[in-house]
């Protein structure tokens, strides 16, 4: 199937892109799996680009887990990614913060333990007094409550410097899509009057720890995403190839009104793959 983008634009353009990319970075919810069902040609794409030389990691706003669970999860579905293979935005965020903050900060935080290990590892003192803490670091919470958001709006109202891990609004589930982060700091930020800084996509942050770590430039990694707000308009202002798939939440009807459009905008991985085929040929 051709995408909008080739049909509006020139193929050999979007071929030597894909012949001169070095790694490609995915996203995970809605690219490599809805919930807990995995998307149609995953392994497949990864074996591939192991075989062809690229390098190739999964970054994912979902702060939800560590790598060593996320790849616990795609285990299940039988699709092998080793941790060292995950970046998720808990790690990202306590990462950029780790450069940011000075050493020992006082941390309060709103998030599942992940993100509480992401920030213990790097040697935040994590507190509950939201009168003591310098930063409050919010991301999605499943036990959320109303006194969490109380001691997050009092920390923030006193001056802790707010942090979160990424803007999602919502976040995929089979059910459909439910509250996100983002939804969540809409409330924080509406309680204070503050607007928090973003580490995860679509800010440079999270793109920028992902390309060190498979050491390329913008213009030789490919971001795969399913977002168009995050996982896409990131990728482009920093100067990356791009390919938004269908599999997730931006719709075929959503991408023929957007501009700047993908490089690709594709059915899934399978096509993906079939591109990549073709411009090795």
């Amino acid at each position: 199937m051709e995408t909008l983008t080739e049909q509006a634009g020139n193929p050999a353009d979007n071929v030597e892109k894909l012949r001169r990319v070095r790694a490609v970075l995915l996203d995970m919810d809605g690219v490599l799996y809805v919930g807990n069902r995995p998307l149609p040609g995953v392994q497949e794409l990864l074996d591939y680009l192991d075989q062809t030389g690229r390098q190739w990691l999964c970054v994912t706003n979902n702060s939800s887990r560590t790598s060593q669970t996320f790849s616990e999860k795609l285990a299940g579905m039988n699709i092998q990614v080793p941790p060292q293979r995950i970046l998720g935005s808990a790690e990202a965020t306590a990462n950029w913060l780790a450069e940011q903050a000075r050493p020992g900060a006082r941390v309060i935080m709103m998030g599942e333990a992940s993100l509480r290990q992401a920030l213990a590892d790097k040697g935040f003192q994590l507190v509950d007094d939201p009168f003591q803490a310098e930063i409050a670091v919010a991301s999605i919470f499943f036990g959320l409550t109303y006194e969490k958001l109380a001691d997050m709006t009092l920390a923030i109202r006193n001056g802790a410097r707010f942090v979160a891990t990424n803007p999602d609004p919502t976040l995929p589930t089979e059910r459909g899509q439910v509250p996100g982060t983002g939804s969540l700091i809409a409330l924080l930020a509406q309680a204070t009057d503050v607007e928090p800084e973003f580490v995860g996509k679509p800010y440079p942050g999270m793109f920028q720890q992902a390309m060190r770590k498979v050491g390329t430039q913008p213009e030789e990694t490919l971001m795969v995403g399913d977002r168009y707000e995050t996982d896409i308009v990131g990728a482009i202002r920093l100067g990356m190839p791009t390919v938004g798939v269908l599999t997730g939440v931006t719709t075929r009807e959503q991408y023929e009104t957007i501009e700047p459009k993908p490089d690709f905008i594709l059915e899934g991985l399978p096509e993906l793959l079939a591109r990549f085929k073709e411009a090795d040929a």
